[in-house]
């Protein structure tokens, strides 16, 4: 017997198995992490990708819109915003020339003390702060319409700076292919329509994790991204990115910086190379933890792992899944969604016919349950489990392989999975 800890919520879960059961551990590849963070923010944003550097276009008295992300997504905003604006300080914008947008996407809104837990006190004190509240009309505009019909309409707060700085940090993403760049701004900073359009192509089979080139989200994003964007060079606004890659433990492995475009797909490259993880043979039990919090803040952001634990799993086989989900759900939508639908047919049947957001989640969720029994290691509700069809959900790492012995015997094989929002199993056969 072997003991293993994997995060879980804000604290860890530890468990003993077989050593010799276990197939494979599936882990990020060794990368050294940065050590000087602020050198590197400065190196990355004085050696863009794809356009001039901030020395060479930021005028003295400019003003500056940086969007950031929610608590949802671990970005350590923390670290690099300072250095970001003690930059623009040094190219002559005052602070009270430069305000965050906060990118919810369809998310809660943050209160004053995450938004400073996210940017740092020292920022949140010298900037103007604004949630972007994708249900509040009037605080968006029109730039057009997609060629798949989706409605362009982007926060008032991100179009009227000289500047657009993009942040945040790159993982897969289990519809639109890969987080980062241009998802800043749609679904980040867009109303609710243009995100409920735009994320009904969710169903479409060539949307998917990694995929880019005839993912109609990710093209679909990166259309409405270029109407706002083009709009915004009319006015004489610039638009710069800087995203970063952290390693399981949130440390920072590489950045870039430069065009939202350019710059975006070489970062995606680096995310295939170290989230990538070849495996040899599915196993008949898959233990994963979403990383701890934030990832497993609430199922709704618990469902990434769902998707990367999927792929190791052989059909039928079980996924023990740890995941705090200290708030909940995460959305009211998604709980009506199965209460009153309660199967996956029924779920995935309604939404092809009216897409809303919070039940596409259900659909995510469940669908994924025709391939495995998901039992979950949670401080979830009990009742609410069992309503979102998870196969079980209790305390323990023990009690859920006593329970997975029902679907696979009690000679079963193991993959571990301690990181399994970021890794992604690549499954040779």
């Amino acid at each position: 017997m072997k003991d293993y800890t994997f995060h879980y919520g804000r604290g860890e879960k530890t468990f003993s198995i077989d050593e010799s059961r276990v197939l494979k551990e599936i882990r990020m590849p060794e990368k050294s992490p940065l050590t000087d963070i602020p050198s590197a923010v400065l190196e990355a944003i004085r050696n863009p990708i794809g356009c001039p550097s901030l020395d060479e276009i930021v005028k003295p008295g400019d003003t500056v819109t940086f969007i950031c992300n929610d608590p949802t997504r671990v970005a350590n905003s923390f670290d690099f915003m300072p250095v970001l604006l003690n930059e623009l300080n040094r190219l002559g914008v005052p602070d009270a020339n430069v305000q965050i947008v906060f990118s919810l996407g369809s998310h809660r809104l943050m209160t004053e003390e995450e938004m400073a837990e996210g940017v740092s006190p020292e920022v949140a004190g010298r900037v103007k702060m604004f949630n972007s509240d994708c249900n509040i009309p009037e605080d968006f505009e029109y730039f057009g319409t997609t060629s798949r019909f989706t409605p362009v309409l982007i926060n008032k707060h991100i179009c009227h700076s000289d500047h657009v700085i993009l942040t945040g940090t790159i993982v897969h993403h289990y519809f639109s292919g890969y987080g980062g760049g241009r998802k800043a701004v749609l679904p980040g900073c867009a109303a609710m329509e243009t995100i409920r359009h735009n994320h009904s192509f969710m169903m479409d089979p060539h949307a998917g994790l990694g995929a880019t080139t005839g993912n109609p989200v990710y093209e679909d994003q990166m259309e409405g991204v270029k109407l706002w964007a083009d709009a915004m060079k009319k006015r004489g606004t610039n638009v710069f990115l800087f995203n970063a890659i952290l390693d399981a433990e949130h440390r920072f492995l590489k950045m870039f910086a430069g065009d939202y475009i350019a710059a975006h797909l070489e970062a995606c490259k680096f995310v295939d190379e170290v989230y990538g993880v070849p495996i040899d043979k599915k196993a008949d039990v898959v233990i994963v933890s979403c990383g701890g919090y934030p990832k497993d803040i609430n199922v709704y952001q618990m469902q990434k792992t769902m998707d990367n634990s999927v792929l190791a799993v052989r059909e039928g086989g079980v996924v023990v899944l740890l995941a705090d989900c200290e708030e909940g759900s995460g959305s009211k939508v998604l709980e009506e969604t199965f209460r009153r639908l309660k199967t996956p047919e029924a779920i995935e049947g309604e939404l092809a016919g009216h897409f809303v957001i919070g039940a596409n989640k259900a659909y995510a969720v469940s669908r994924l349950m025709t391939k495995a029994h998901f039992i979950l290691v949670t401080s979830l509700d009990r009742q609410l489990a069992k309503d979102m069809l998870f196969t079980g959900a209790v305390n323990e790492v023990d009690e859920a392989l006593k329970l997975a012995e029902e679907y696979v015997g009690k000679d079963y094989s193991i993959i571990l999975m301690p990181t399994g929002s970021l890794t992604v199993p690549l499954y040779k056969g």
